[in-house]
């Protein structure tokens, strides 16, 4: 509840606001994050686990094709929600602390989650690297907001994605 507040309006959002957000008591906020930097580290990192966890839920539910398709639109998303916080991010980082600690090797295995289904189904190139879809998904979410337009994003993803498919 207290992500698209720090996302709209920093890190310096009242704790009563965020209590008000998620229906709780301010005490009950205080209590699980003593410090803004905890909630805010927590906001960031649920998000992480969402992006990361989307990619065996939309394995579950889709074709490999499509769950790594509709992962890449999800990872923008989020990268986009990261930039958003990033007044919120560096308060994290200014009081000692290192918010992306595994950020990118649980992301990573994500991709590589969706790798390997893909591979396995002969859609994507096996020797595809996770990592580098990781870079290369990073860069187009960089640009996306300059972009602002989610059809041309829509179109930079699909030719990442066709750069990693298998060819006849």
């Amino acid at each position: 509840m207290a992500l698209p507040l720090f996302v709209e309006r920093g890190p310096d959002v009242p704790f009563t606001e965020i209590a008000k957000q998620a229906g709780v008591g301010v005490g009950t906020v205080y209590r699980h994050f003593p410090a803004r930097e905890d909630l805010i580290e927590a906001a960031y990192r649920s998000e992480l686990d969402a992006v990361c966890a989307a990619a065996a839920e939309l394995l579950e539910q889709l074709s490999p094709q499509d769950a790594l398709r509709i992962w890449m639109d999800r990872f923008v998303d989020y990268w986009a929600t990261k930039i958003g916080l990033g007044d919120a991010i560096r308060a994290v980082v200014a009081a000692g602390r290192d918010p992306f600690a595994q950020s990118r090797e649980q992301v990573d295995e994500a991709v590589a989650m969706l790798l390997s289904a893909t591979a396995t189904a002969g859609i994507t190139r096996p020797e595809v690297e996770p990592d580098d879809v990781v870079v290369a998904l990073s860069g187009v979410a960089m640009v996306a907001d300059v972009l602002e337009d989610r059809d041309q994003v829509s179109r930079v993803l699909d030719l990442l994605y066709e750069g990693i498919r298998t060819r006849p």
